[in-house]
């Protein structure tokens, strides 16, 4: 399983979205920092979900990189994070 798999795993069974996008942006920043030539290191994540109402934009980001914690110390350099409660 590859890392945008692993991502989407771990969010969808955490937070049961109502719509999930995990796009992997590595190949744009070819030459940055933390980029590998095999790329999976930087990443954006669309998410909507009703776990997310109520909740500041601060404490819905460490949500996700609180899920995503194993995926972030394994080489994801970069995480995009959109994300937003259904309306």
């Amino acid at each position: 399983m590859d890392t945008k798999e692993r991502i989407t795993q771990a969010l969808t069974s955490a937070l049961s979205p109502q719509s999930l996008d995990v796009i992997d942006e590595s190949h744009l920043h070819k030459g940055h920092a933390g980029h590998r030539p095999e790329g999976e290191t930087h990443f954006r994540v669309k998410i909507t979900a009703e776990a997310f109402r109520g909740k500041s934009r601060v404490d819905v980001h460490r949500a996700i990189n609180a899920i995503l914690a194993d995926e972030l110390a394994a080489g994801v350099h970069a995480l995009a994070i959109q994300a937003k409660a259904p309306e």
